[in-house]
């Protein structure tokens, strides 16, 4: 996606749109997490003068997607192009059709890249856009739900070059540190969200941080329609519980 926009053939019609809420300010960071390092590694070094590759990885809900996203709009947001596909979405794809010439964006975002391991197509047509985009002065930031040592790759190449770089993991958020997040983006969302109604989501409704999210704004939406506070009574009526 070249700043928000993804640049594929049209007969693709692949609809994939970067989430304005995905930014680096409304990520939240756990004081222990070590995530605070992560997020300035990626303001500092996705720079002409940063790292030209950086692998992030961990598990679903952590907040990877939201991260690589922040990254895209971050580097838009200073003139760069930059483009962001989670390729979960196009491994049905032949890859050329949707990497051809992402070696001239300066900042080209792979999310989901286990997806397409142990498919030999993809694997050295990612193999050789790394190539590409290094020796265009352009920087890669992949993300999968491993290490890029413990990925299923066939292709030895490919496997040494997701190992080059910087390599964060993605620390999970503990329940106290999910209630947190979730107060932070109610507050960012302009929501009141008692620490009893924030409890009774949590407990309700699934751990994943994802989809905590998506209930937020599920009740934003609602809140806004109905112009009523977050009560235990009137969440319970949103989500049908």
């Amino acid at each position: 996606m070249n700043q928000g926009s993804f640049q594929a053939p049209q007969q693709l019609a692949l609809d994939i749109g970067l989430q304005d809420e995905a930014t680096f300010d409304n990520f939240y960071v756990a004081s222990d997490s070590g995530n605070d390092q992560l997020l300035q590694v990626l303001k500092s070094q996705l720079t002409a003068f940063g790292e030209q590759s950086i692998f992030l990885w961990g598990n679903t809900g952590v907040g990877v997607s939201h991260l690589l996203q922040a990254a895209c709009l971050h580097a838009s947001g200073q003139g760069a192009r930059a483009t962001y596909l989670p390729l979960r979405e196009g491994v049905d794809y032949p890859p050329e059709a949707l990497i051809e010439g992402l070696e001239y964006h300066q900042l080209v975002c792979l999310d989901d890249v286990q997806a397409v391991m142990g498919n030999r197509e993809w694997e050295t047509a990612l193999f050789h856009l790394f190539n590409r985009v290094r020796d265009q002065g352009g920087r890669l930031l992949w993300a999968a739900n491993t290490s890029p040592r413990e990925l299923s790759v066939d292709l030895p190449d490919l496997a040494s070059r997701l190992n080059w770089g910087l390599v964060f993991q993605v620390s999970p958020l503990s329940d106290e540190d999910k209630m947190d997040a979730l107060a932070m983006r109610a507050k960012n969302l302009g929501l009141e969200l008692s620490a009893e109604v924030a409890q009774f989501i949590q407990h309700r409704c699934s751990r994943n941080l994802g989809e905590l999210y998506s209930v937020l704004r599920q009740l934003d939406r609602a809140s806004l329609s109905e112009q009523r506070r977050l009560t235990v009574p009137f969440v319970k009526q949103v989500l049908g519980l």
